[in-house]
């Protein structure tokens, strides 16, 4: 045998079986019943194979992924996606002719997490464009699809008339708002499923920020998507960003969270040393003004996992939400998560107040205490022992600052344990009344973001999990804490299997009349303020085709929700993760 075949047969010979790596390194996890947010095979398999691969290099994986050669990662990923890496659709077409113009400035706008900096996801009329009467003529206007993606969880942002809007492969878009046509790109260096904060440089001009899963913060030029600059907020290998950043008096004030819960069950990983942190900004040269943990004490040796590995301790209390401005008392409100390891601080599953200018913590109101929590089975890996798990009832809504019609300001935050809260700004958070909406759990509850107006809080539920009837949407007199009313689960728009439920993990959007939600069914509607009766819905389990001619298709709808501005409505479709179903499509709806 000559030597170039020698050398052929031998690389061959080397080359990693993808089935065999995935059945000795990852099966245990993936093919047995256990935690409902660990992806099965089946949903393995319908992700891409650059997804998986960043999953096990950057992603929740990277720790199980860090004990595998490249190769052995790529033939992982390419066994399961059943494709080559490359080998799938670009976005090459979709480019506008000629950009309309650009000034965020004039015209209407939902430039963050919400249309203002107290987060109340409530669009008043003017910048809404659309009424309550309206509502019901809304069709589909456009759509747009992100390639190679399963997942489409990235909130859309609307200013001076172009739509900005991340991927799950860490492509920026910015498009025109009407038509959907490809103004510009820019490349993260990790998946981004902010949203682009839209703002005014502090050098002139407007800036575009955002945030990556791999905790990098970015200042782009929002006309032309140059890069401004961007700083990695904290070097902790789990770490990323979730919560889509505030801007305010130029700075950018971003939350850090953290995936290192997912490693529970990894009884070689020593753990953790996660904290979260809010972190301040300057907008213009993202300079670090100041960083403040949730947890004020480093993670120390606390123990032996039963495998021999150093447990360290206290960890967690990441923050998954946008933070809210309160401008009048100068501080800045931000909703923790649960811890990992012990010893319990008073920070976590709790509404925090930090000073403005110095990040210095003024308050901190804890709604559940004890609440240690991992992926993992009761007693195994790095999991508490079975008694002391805690119930995973973290915040996953940002806090809404809102004045009653009575003109007291109170803070609204609901909650994965089914509790819509409410506190008071002027007494370190304490509790004004509380509404149990949901039965809650580990991915029920109160899970992406309610909303208010000045009358209700609405709250949508979940409750994927521990109950045969997920979903529901309740108003709550904000006075009070009392129901106004209360809107069953409709019947579903998708067929029985994963996913095909009325849960509702999305955040949810008011405009003057309807409260606008998407669902893990599918299902997007308008439910009238009134009543809760139905006045609008669309299904999207379906194919779409695209302005960018990218295949395109809807399911469950998770994260950001639906934003409407200037008389659109936007909303992303397709959320393989959390036991939905996978889809990768922009949706733009507009009245007929």
């Amino acid at each position: 045998m000559s030597t170039p075949i020698l050398m052929l047969a031998l690389a061959l010979a080397q080359a990693p079986n993808g089935q065999t790596l995935f059945e000795n390194t990852c099966a245990t996890c993936h093919t047995a019943a256990g935690d409902a947010r660990t992806p099965s095979l089946a949903a393995l398999r319908q992700r891409t194979p650059e997804e998986i691969v960043a999953a096990l290099t950057t992603g929740a994986m990277r720790e199980q992924g860090a004990d595998l050669r490249e190769a052995e990662r790529r033939a992982i990923a390419e066994y399961l996606a059943g494709r080559a890496i490359g080998s799938g659709a670009t976005a090459t077409a979709g480019r506008c002719s000629s950009p309309p113009p650009f000034d965020p400035s004039k015209g209407p706008k939902w430039a963050g997490w919400s249309g203002d900096i107290t987060n109340t996801r409530f669009q008043p009329a003017a910048e809404a464009g659309l009424t309550a009467e309206q509502t019901p003529k809304l069709v589909l206007k456009w759509a747009f699809g992100f390639p190679n993606a399963v997942t489409a969880r990235a909130l859309p942002t609307v200013a001076g008339g172009r739509l900005f809007v991340g991927s799950q492969s860490g492509t920026i878009y910015a498009l025109d708002a009407q038509t959907g046509c490809i103004i510009w790109t820019f490349q993260a260096k990790a998946g981004v499923r902010t949203g682009i904060v839209i703002g005014p440089k502090p050098s002139g001009g407007y800036g575009a920020y955002f945030g990556d899963q791999r905790a990098n913060a970015y200042g782009l030029d929002a006309a032309t998507g140059a890069q401004l600059w961007t700083r990695q907020l904290e070097d902790h290998r789990s770490a990323n960003i979730t919560g889509t950043p505030t801007l305010y008096q130029d700075r950018l004030y971003v939350p850090v969270a953290s995936s290192e819960e997912a490693q529970g069950g990894n009884a070689s990983y020593e753990c953790c040393t996660f904290r979260g942190s809010l972190v301040a900004l300057d907008a213009g040269t993202g300079a670090l003004v100041w960083k403040t943990y949730t947890i004020a004490a480093e993670a120390k040796p606390i123990g032996k996992n039963p495998a021999g590995s150093t447990r360290w301790g206290p960890s967690g209390g990441g923050i998954w939400s946008s933070p809210t401005v309160d401008a009048k008392r100068r501080v800045i409100y931000a909703a923790t998560g649960n811890m990992y390891t012990e010893p319990q601080q008073q920070t976590s599953d709790a509404i925090m107040a930090f000073d403005l200018e110095s990040g210095a913590v003024k308050w901190a109101s804890q709604v559940t205490a004890k609440d240690v929590f991992m992926i993992c089975q009761a007693g195994a890996g790095n999991c508490p022992a079975a008694g002391e798990l805690g119930p995973d009832h973290d915040f996953g809504n940002a806090p809404i600052l809102v004045t009653r019609a009575d003109g007291k300001d109170v803070i609204v935050a609901g909650q994965k344990s089914g509790i819509g809260w409410a506190f008071d700004p002027d007494k370190q958070g304490a509790i004004l009344w509380q509404y149990q909406a949901g039965k809650g759990s580990a991915l029920g509850g109160l899970e992406f973001g309610s909303a208010v107006d000045r009358d209700n809080a609405y709250f949508a539920v979940s409750d994927t999990i521990g109950s045969d009837q997920p979903g529901g949407l309740h108003a709550v007199n904000l006075a009070t804490g009392k129901r106004t009313w209360f809107a069953p689960p409709p019947p579903t728009k998708c067929a029985a299997g994963r996913g095909c439920n009325a849960a509702i993990l999305a955040a949810i959007t008011v405009i003057p009349g309807v409260v606008f939600t998407g669902s893990n069914d599918g299902g997007v509607r308008g439910w009238s303020t009134k009543d809760g009766s139905i006045v609008w819905e669309f299904d999207t389990n379906r194919d779409f085709q695209t302005v960018n001619g990218v295949a395109a298709k809807g399911a469950s709808i998770s994260g950001p929700g639906p934003i409407v501005v200037g008389g659109m409505l936007y909303i992303n479709s397709g959320y393989g993760a959390l036991g939905g179903r996978p889809g990768n499509v922009l949706l733009a709806f507009g009245v007929q």
